[in-house]
């Protein structure tokens, strides 16, 4: 006895014109599944009933697995399996059909030996259709897209259905059963673990997946009037907070000017060690007393005056490797007058990117000279230099190897605190080059700050690995030390990449109790010396001196980085509450800073899908689409915040999402242009709220955060605000109504397959472009592409436009460990990525 049920729930009877699994009522058929009685009841103990409800017969049946019908005359029709049953959006589509229709696709012989697989994955909450085949080995790249595409149409137009992944492997490659067929499952978790090794692939995310949220229309803000009362806004405390005043008690303070502060030094504590350089070696190359300092900048000036034949108020370019010589120079331009800026000198292996840096920077900066080291002048005299940049485009070059050996007629004595210091240039992110004017004022005030947060005098020692070219940076490894009179350890970045271990042993020997380090010193730290942790050990490597160790970064803290290194080096005595995040920007080159009192930095979880809507949500670590935020520091002193609307300049309340404002001493007082565009960014230096206090001038640091008023207290007893930063607002990328940032999408695409080294995305004609660096064999790139695109979607709920696989070391990464998403961007563009593979997904 033969009957057709209906394929899910009761077993009732189809009709006949309806398709079912087939049943088998015969003495013939077995009984059960050994030892397994839950199956054996479903599969060998049917009973059909008809559409009343009542049993058709006593007697069991046996479910056969196959689809089909019963026809004319009593005939048994087989159309499918049930185990090839896709669900897609409510409809039932059967594999062996679309099987057919692929093979009935021209080149009908293109499938080698009829070897292909159909199945469905789940992805974004309902199943996609994935078509594995195996190709004829003599095929060409051009024919498999070819036969692919036609195979895509044909499927839609016949099954109605889009395919989501069609994914081609050599032949003989796919897992066979005993009986020579292919093994379904088998195939199935090998796409779903990224191990298929297909050598094409066409992704087709955008035609089949139909159930992506809808896209966010932009809601008009409340007014103004509705929203403020007193210091709330629409029910919040407004959203403010302020580091510790900056009194005035220094017997430095009678100074205004740091080269003041340096001739006060010099005669009041001649001998005292201002600065001390490592080798690779660790063993100190070089030191400066204050008095040994001061002498050096007088004859940099009169090198200046002399030779240079400079006015006051000219531009000079110091172009040095990070070590003493730059600190000489650039308190040598305070001495004569002039207004120093640093920059990066060329990287001797790859000139031809390095050098048009730097001449843009002598350029824009209008610098009268440069100033360099004797080994530099001849690179930039070289073969290589020349066809680059040539020489005789550039300023008077001065060489400060040979110094005059007499002093200036007389030192330049500033006037103005308001007047130029020097200019802070550097490369942001998206490639854009900005120059920021540092007062006099805003240099002493600054100064002032970070010694009181960090508690700096003359009996202690600081090590610095940071480079000293801008920002923060190049204020702890210049400046700080003449203002507050502690000894700073230089340890050159560079050097860590022919010896990881030695910013730590340093550090350990040194007994220093405060360090400043880059992320990507953190990095090269963490996978350079993962494995060496006792074998440091033994060598006596002992953090457990260390009170603050300060990561110097203009980004959102880096929370997994900082965690990984805290836990590694946890062993070795590091406490893990040392470790902490400072935050500046181009505006403000310091905000936040932990420094040495007040509580430790908190964190909180956000929800990311609140956060595309620029809304903070605060969920329980752990909870789905849940984002980990690490507190950015504590507020410098002398520093005022306040998170406002970036359209509309009206002030937002606590826990609301909007861009960070700062009112400081030591802002910048400006972007330096010499073509007269200072009206462009004036806004960023000058901006003033839209209601509430109009007066204030804040400075606009186009980063997005938010401040939150915490449950701890203060050193001076207040409660606590704790600034929270998630990204830039220049990098976020607009998709579909909703802000994201890069960061996000990254870390799901590192996370979605163990060969996935690195990743940048950026966007590109409304698509979203993904780059991801291969670690492992060839074989694999392809992999990447659907898991990729899946995780992407089930986390973001974004389709991938195209994926780019690229051998390690392709994303360009900036000396403070940035990602240069935008020099990726132009690369890919222009076609210079040389890329393993790009998939392009329809």
């Amino acid at each position: 006895l033969v009957c057709v049920v209906k394929p899910e729930g009761v077993p009732q009877l189809c009709q006949t014109d309806e398709i079912g699994e087939l049943c088998v009522c015969s003495v013939a058929t077995g009984t059960s599944y050994y030892g397994l009685t839950g199956m054996t009841k479903n599969t060998f103990e049917v009973y059909p009933v008809s559409s009343s409800g009542g049993l058709i017969s006593e007697y069991a049946f046996v479910r056969t697995g196959l689809l089909g019908f019963i026809g004319p005359g009593g005939l048994v029709f087989i159309t499918g399996k049930m185990d090839g049953l896709i669900m897609v959006s409510g409809r039932r589509h059967n594999a062996d059909d679309i099987v057919a229709t692929a093979l009935a696709v021209e080149p009908m012989k293109f499938v080698y030996r009829g070897r292909i697989a159909v199945f469905s994955v789940t992805v974004l909450r309902d199943e996609r259709i994935v078509v594995v085949a195996e190709q004829r080995p003599d095929s060409t790249e051009e024919d498999s897209f070819q036969w692919m595409s036609r195979v895509l149409q044909a499927i839609d137009s016949i099954h109605g259905v889009g395919v989501f992944c069609l994914a081609l492997v050599p032949a003989n490659t796919l897992p066979k059963t005993p009986l020579g067929g292919i093994h379904l499952s088998e195939i199935k978790q090998l796409y779903l673990e990224g191990g298929l090794h297909p050598c094409n692939v066409l992704m087709c995310p955008h035609t089949c997946v139909t159930n992506l949220p809808k896209p966010r229309q932009k809601q008009p803000e409340i007014g103004p009037a509705s929203v403020m009362v007193g210091n709330l806004v629409s029910g919040k405390r407004i959203a403010q907070a302020s580091g510790r005043d900056l009194g005035q008690t220094d017997d430095n303070d009678q100074f205004l000017f740091l080269s003041e502060i340096l001739q006060w030094r010099a005669q009041t504590t001649p001998d005292h060690v201002l600065y001390t350089l490592l080798s690779s070696r660790g063993a100190v190359s070089n030191s400066l007393t204050c008095l040994q300092l001061h002498k050096r900048a007088e004859r940099v000036a009169a090198l200046l005056m002399e030779r240079g034949g400079l006015q006051e108020g000219d531009h000079v370019a110091l172009v040095y490797p990070p070590g003493i010589d730059l600190i000489a120079a650039f308190y040598g331009c305070l001495y004569a007058g002039c207004v120093p800026i640093t920059v990066r000198p060329p990287h001797p292996q790859n000139i031809s990117t390095t050098l048009p840096t730097v001449k843009m920077i002598v350029e824009v900066s209008h610098s009268a000279c440069v100033m360099t080291t004797a080994v530099i002048c001849k690179l930039l005299r070289s073969k290589e230099a020349t066809a680059t940049v040539d020489i005789r485009n550039w300023p008077p070059v001065l060489d400060t190897d040979d110094l005059p050996k007499k002093k200036p007629p007389a030192l330049y004595k500033p006037t103005n605190p308001d007047g130029l210091a020097y200019l802070d240039f550097s490369v942001s992110t998206t490639g854009m080059l900005a120059g920021v004017q540092m007062s006099h004022n805003a240099v002493g005030a600054f100064c002032r700050s970070v010694k009181l947060q960090c508690e700096l005098y003359p009996s202690r020692e600081v090590a610095i690995c940071l480079d000293p070219y801008c920002g923060l940076g190049f204020v702890l490894w210049c400046l700080c030390s003449v203002y507050s009179g502690h000894q700073s350890i230089l340890i050159p970045p560079v050097e860590l990449e022919t010896n990881p271990a030695l910013w730590l042993l340093a550090v350990s020997q040194l007994r220093v109790r405060d360090t400043f380090c880059s992320y990507s010193v953190m990095e090269l730290c963490t996978k350079g010396l993962g494995l060496q942790t006792e074998a440091l050990k033994a060598r006596g490597l002992d953090l457990s001196r260390v009170r603050a160790c300060v990561v110097v970064a203009e980004e959102r803290p880096r929370m997994a980085l900082t965690l990984s290194f805290s836990k590694l080096f946890k062993d070795l005595g590091l406490h893990p509450r040392s470790v902490s995040t400072a935050f500046g920007c181009r505006v403000n080159l310091a905000i936040c800073l932990q420094g040495t009192s007040g509580p430790d930095p908190t964190t909180v979880y956000v929800d990311m899908r609140a956060l595309r809507h620029d809304r903070v949500r605060l969920v329980e670590r752990g909870s789905p689409h849940s984002l980990p935020l690490m507190e950015s520091g504590k507020i410098l002193p002398g520093v005022r915040i306040i998170i406002a609307n970036p359209e509309t300049k009206g002030p937002l309340g606590d826990s609301h999402l909007g861009e960070i404002w700062v009112h400081s001493a030591h802002n910048g007082s400006g972007y330096y242009s010499g073509y007269g565009e200072e009206v462009l960014q004036s806004d960023h230096f000058s901006s003033r709220l839209s209601f509430g206090d109009t007066q204030t001038v804040w400075a606009r640091t186009g980063y997005l955060g938010f401040l939150r008023r915490t449950e701890l207290t203060d050193a001076n007893g207040e409660r606590h605000d704790a600034l929270f930063v998630v990204g830039a607002l220049e990098e976020a990328m607009e998709l579909r109504g909703m802000r994201y940032h890069p960061i996000d999408i990254e870390t799901s695409v590192i996370r979605a397959h163990k060969s996935i080294m690195e990743c940048a995305v950026f966007t590109w004609t409304n698509l979203l472009v993904v780059v991801v660096e291969l670690e492992g064999s060839e074989q694999e790139a392809l992999d990447l592409v659907p898991m990729v695109t899946k995780a992407v979607l089930e986390e973001h709920y974004l389709i991938v436009g195209v994926v780019v696989v690229t051998d390690v070391g392709v994303i360009p990464i900036n000396s403070r460990g940035e990602k240069q998403r935008m020099h990726l961007r132009d690369g890919f563009l222009q076609d210079q990525l040389d890329p393993i593979y790009v998939a392009y997904n329809m």
